[in-house]
This record gives C-alpha cells, sequence and structure tokens, in this order.
C-alpha cells in the first residue's frame, strides 16, 4: 500500500465526470490503514504550462487508454481538506466528458496506474448512493453541486 500526503502547496487540478446513465466513473480513495475513505472522479493535476482542457484529456489517455472530449464549460471548486491530519487545497475545474475512442469500459472494477506507478480502482457509482449509505464523493461538495442533475 503506498502512503498518500496532500501536497503543501496550492494545486491546481481538472477531473471529469464520465457518466454511464446516473452512475459516474470514480477512482477509490483509501486511508493509511487500508480503509476506503471515498470516491474521486478521474483527472489530476494540471501542468505549468498546460491548460486545464489538455490536463484532463492527457490523465483519461495516461489513466484508462481513453480519447476524451469535453462536454461543456467546467465548473471550479475549491477543495480545502485535511487527509491523515494533513492540510490540502486545490482548485479544480470539473466538466462533464465522454469517450471518443479507447477500449470499451466494463462495468466491473477497472484497474489502472496512476502516473505514479499506483495501482488503482475505478468504479461505476449512482450518484445518489454517494454520500448517502455509500462512500464519500470527493471534492467535498461536489455531490451537492450535481444534485440537480
Amino acid at each position: 500500500m503506498t502512503i498518500w500526503r496532500p501536497d503543501p502547496r496550492i494545486c491546481v487540478k481538472a477531473i471529469g465526470l464520465l457518466w454511464r446513465g446516473r452512475r459516474l466513473l470514480v477512482a477509490e480513495v483509501y486511508d493509511d490503514s487500508g480503509r476506503l475513505k471515498g470516491v474521486r472522479p478521474l483527472g489530476g493535476s494540471v501542468e505549468f504550462g498546460e491548460s486545464w482542457q489538455a490536463a484532463l484529456k492527457r490523465e483519461f489517455l495516461e489513466e484508462l487508454d481513453l480519447h476524451v472530449q469535453i462536454d461543456g464549460p467546467p465548473f471550479v471548486l475549491e477543495n480545502i481538506y485535511r487527509h491523515e491530519g494533513q492540510q490540502g487545497h486545490e482548485v479544480i475545474f470539473v466538466a462533464d466528458v465522454s469517450t471518443i475512442s479507447g477500449p470499451a469500459l466494463p462495468d466491473a472494477p477497472i484497474s489502472f496506474r496512476e502516473y505514479s506507478g499506483v495501482v488503482c480502482t475505478a468504479r461505476w457509482f449512482d450518484l445518489h448512493d454517494l454520500d448517502r449509505g455509500g462512500p464519500a464523493l470527493y471534492p467535498s461538495g461536489l455531490n451537492h453541486h450535481l444534485s440537480g442533475r
């Protein structure tokens, strides 16, 4: 198991909302003891000199070998959080995406490798199950923003 800590600086991230009906594709997030803490849509850090759109497309290509298109304007969330006692701070561009090309995604759990080499698992969850008896949806406030769908 890999121990992860938030970056001590403000990070700019881009995450994509890939839907299958009412189900959202999300990656599992674990605490240090290996307990499922929550889930988060796929995406990652925007690199210096890279637009959020390019970062989002790059992340899906790196993680799932999928080419995605961005379907509409983003909304932006500021996420100030604590993980294992350390504070994190992110500004996150959130946008709907759809696949253009790549492998068909199964309904079963999907294993993928982060750029760092860490193996992760993504699953499809009904939005209404997240934060309501199911895993927490990160970043905080995302489910509230999406609840009108």
